[in-house]
């Protein structure tokens, strides 16, 4: 049986030779080609095999596939006889995946009994059966406090014995003249009633001279002892039946990302095409070992989630009082609207139980926000207030410590407290904790996690030995010629089979895997040619003057080549590398990759005044289409002795038309064009890329007056045609504001002998009937008549010109009513 190895990168210019393949140290492999996607369990049913035997109730992984969700399915296959139970490993953190996704199936007859697995109480509830009020990592200090009330033996340095029951253990200040000293101080009540006191140091030595706080202090060091194993959780699958059968479990669980990384190998000759090498980072970080499985990766992301199912709950009882005097029944009381807030505090201490003063404290929420920060006082305590009820991520961060971090933690309503203990360290280990029912684990040196190794050596063949000597060619490469490198590679048959997976697209590896539990491998996925131009590729946005190279790239194959990194090999060295998104077949896609240093790239942009292209009269509205014009010139430079091939990226407008006379984009992508250029050695070359914005304007003609004509005539935004026509209204509206004149003057000139009347009317009623009297009666009454007269005249002339005005209006309206342009200027 073989294994397939996990190569380095390097291997790609190697593990094609046939020389390699004749002396490459041994690997382990098990070729079984599968020309169709099935299931472990489905072909083995399908062909009528027998899978071989389960060892030990044990039933083996057979099949695993790997979603960039980081969710893996996974399928055991095994052979059970009679009533057998058989088992699987699982951790704690992939049981809550598992219960709500196992299916377990007979495939011979039988039937399911139960499936059972270990699940322990939550420690902190554990604990709190004790009679010691100690917590999950209590400090010397904390534990001696907990034993208030016992018979105790302390023993100093110097061998003196102290005997008693323990009353306190407290911190005293002793000051000197280096300074504050702070020490535990232990006071025991000796047989004879006196109180002694002695210093708590690394020497001191105390015994519990009690059985039965002896025999309480041993289950609770037995209860934290346990804890360690809770990590581990074991499945039991009991089944009923007769004869041997094939028993066939599925399930989903949590796993790292599947990462990408792509090898294009550029070719020598110019009638050869670029050869894509693709490699996928898979990490076993479950219970198990992967022993000769069927691996698959697909390139999608279904939705999943995680509930907390393997948790014991328990439900809150209300605690009632007992009654003084009056008999109160308990009281019954509406349900929350909204979730209420609840208090955080702890400490955080070294391994001694010394208090770490501004330790950087973080609440998260489950969605990765981050709720709460704050800094440990000198005391090394924190406090948190107004927290929100709920699940959340704690992680403490101190400058010479390891990182701390606990998942998991349930806040209630009410006061909260979690203390945490850091580790001497670099900043770059980390200690992962569940404040759960589970342990703590070590992650490790997050660097290695973050290059996907999670703790494990690569599965290289012959590791120890120089490359040349692992890949068993020692020597060999360096009489081959360069070429032949891109051509052994050429035609090779790809690792893995492609295909589409529902809205998915699914690697499956043609042979069979073994990646052993905590390691990491690297595996074969993508060879194929495609089709990729060698271009230079500049951008504004790239704030620099030199553009980059890149490779525009055809995915002309049938695969779907999933995003991650790259490298590009070029007259066979390393050329460079970049990050590349999600390919699908026949789509093209720009891949840079390095600097070029040969070509100078600048643009300048002009721009012209707005001009009046377009007139449109129509419904007494006047609309005037204007033209904003800009002109970008880019300028490149060939310094080489190459010629280029340069691409342009420039801003494509929503509002701004491309000149349909000048050049055209090869191609248009999301806000931007892409514009070819060639260049010859020593040569510079332009880009002249013309465009133009509309813009609009509306007036009303019913407001249009001869100054608005005018300045329309200087702004060359309408013809003569439309000059007559606006002047023809503004004309009558000028007529209806003379007549609209009138009718005011004539409206002053009533009023006015309106008034002079009431001032005659008024001097009448005062004369008394003398003779003076009787003639100034006489002359106010024909003054009156006169005016009379004249306000007929008034009238009259009023009604005609309001008659006159009201024509021209009629008119006006009937002038914009009929006129309808549209014209181009």
């Amino acid at each position: 049986m073989r294994k397939v190895p996990a190569l380095l990168c390097v291997c790609l210019l190697t593990c094609n030779l046939a020389s390699a393949q004749e002396n490459a140290t041994e690997v382990k492999h098990q070729s079984r080609s599968r020309d169709k996607s099935f299931s472990a369990a489905a072909v083995a049913e399908a062909r009528g095999e027998a899978v071989e035997s389960t060892p030990a109730g044990k039933l083996p992984v057979r099949r695993v596939v790997l979603y960039k969700n980081g969710v893996g399915y996974f399928e055991h296959l095994g052979r059970v006889r009679g009533s057998q139970d058989v088992h699987i490993d699982f951790t704690s953190a992939q049981l809550n995946d598992v219960l709500k996704s196992l299916t377990v199936l007979d495939l011979a007859g039988g039937r399911i009994t139960g499936v059972d697995y270990n699940s322990e109480a939550p420690l902190a509830r554990r604990l709190a059966t004790l009679r010691l009020a100690l917590g999950e990592k209590p400090s010397v200090s904390e534990f001696l406090g907990a034993l208030r009330g016992a018979r105790l033996e302390v023993r100093g340095a110097s061998g003196t014995a102290l005997a008693g029951k323990l009353l306190s253990v407290e911190k005293k200040n002793h000051f000197s003249a280096n300074g504050t000293v702070v020490t535990d101080e232990i006071s025991l009540v000796t047989d004879s009633g006196e109180i002694r006191t002695t210093e708590l140091t690394p020497a001191t030595s105390v015994r519990i001279a009690e059985k039965e706080m002896q025999i309480e202090v041993g289950r609770y060091l037995g209860l934290i002892a346990s804890s360690r194993d809770q990590d581990l959780r074991r499945m039991t699958v009991s089944s009923a039946g007769t004869g041997d059968r094939n028993l066939y479990v599925s399930y989903i669980s949590e796993v790292p990302l599947w990462k990408t990384t792509y090898r294009i190998v550029l070719p020598t000759k110019a009638d050869k095409r670029p050869l894509l090498q693709g490699w996928a980072i898979v990490d076993n970080t479950v219970g198990e070992d992967w022993n000769d499985v069927e691996l698959s990766l697909v390139a999608g992301a279904p939705h999943s989630f995680i509930q907390e199912l393997s948790q014991a709950y328990y439900g809150r009882r209300p605690v009632v009082a007992l009654p003084h005097s009056v008999a109160l029944s308990p009281q019954t009381h509406g349900a929350t609207l909204e979730p209420g807030n609840s208090q955080l505090n702890g400490e955080v201490t070294d391994p001694s139980g010394a208090a770490i003063a501004n330790a950087t404290v973080k609440v998260i929420d489950q969605n990765g926000q981050l709720v709460a920060q704050t800094s440990t006082d000198e005391d090394g305590e924190y406090e948190f207030d107004n927290v929100p009820v709920g699940n959340y991520r704690i992680e403490i961060e101190s400058s010479g410590f390891q990182s701390y971090a606990a998942s998991n933690f349930q806040t209630q309503a009410g006061s909260n407290t979690f203390n945490g203990q850091l580790r001497l360290g670099a900043a770059t280990e980390a200690i992962e904790v569940s404040a759960g029912p589970v342990s703590g684990r070590k992650v490790g040196n997050l660097a290695r996690l973050r290059a996907g190794v999670a703790g494990g050596a690569l599965h290289a063949p012959g590791a120890g030995l120089p490359l040349r000597e692992s890949m068993g060619i020692a020597g060999k490469t360096d009489r081959l010629e360069r070429a032949d490198i891109y051509n052994r590679g050429e035609g090779q048959e790809a690792a893995a089979q492609g295909g589409e997976l529902g809205d998915l697209f699914e690697y499956k590896l043609r042979e069979r895997v073994t990646i052993h539990k905590n390691q990491s491998a690297l595996v074969p996925i993508v060879q194929t040619d495609i089709n990729a131009d060698r271009v230079s590729l500049w951008s504004e946005s790239l704030g620099m003057a030199r553009p980059l190279r890149a490779l525009w790239v055809n995915n002309a194959s049938a695969l779907t080549l999933d995003s991650g990194s790259f490298s590009v090999l070029d007259d066979n060295t390393f050329a460079g590398e970049g990050l590349v998104e999600t390919i699908k077949p026949g789509e093209r896609r720009l891949l840079s990759y390095a600097t070029d240093l040969g070509l100078l790239v600048d643009a300048k942009s002009e721009s012209q005044q707005q001009q009046v292209t377009r007139v449109r009269i129509n419904r007494g509205m006047m609309t005037t289409t204007s033209e904003l014009r800009e002109k970008k010139t880019y300028t490149v430079r060939n310094e080489d002795t190459t010629s280029r091939v340069v691409v342009i990226e420039h801003p494509a407008r929503p509002d701004f038309k491309l000149d349909e006379n000048g050049p055209q984009p090869e191609e248009k992508a999301s806000g931007l064009y892409r514009f070819r250029l060639s260049i010859d050695p020593k040569k510079t070359e332009k880009l002249v890329i013309n465009e133009t914005r509309p813009n609009y304007a509306a007036y009303s003609l019913s407001s249009i007056t001869n100054d608005q004509v005018d300045l329309f005539l200087r702004q060359k935004s309408i013809n003569p045609e439309i000059e007559k026509a606006l002047r023809a209204i503004a004309a009558k509206k000028s007529e209806v504001a003379d007549l609209t004149a009138q009718v005011q003057s004539l409206q002053k000139a009533i009023d006015q002998i309106f008034a002079d009347q009431g001032r005659l009317r008024e001097n009448m009623k005062a004369l008394k009937g003398s003779a003076e009297e009787k003639v100034l009666l006489q002359r106010y009454t024909r003054q009156l008549d006169e005016e009379e007269t004249q306000l007929d005249g008034l009238r009259k002339r009023m009604k005609d010109t309001e008659a006159r005005r009201d024509n021209a209006n009629s008119e006006i309206a009937k002038m914009i009513a009929e006129l309808d342009i549209d014209t181009a200027l």
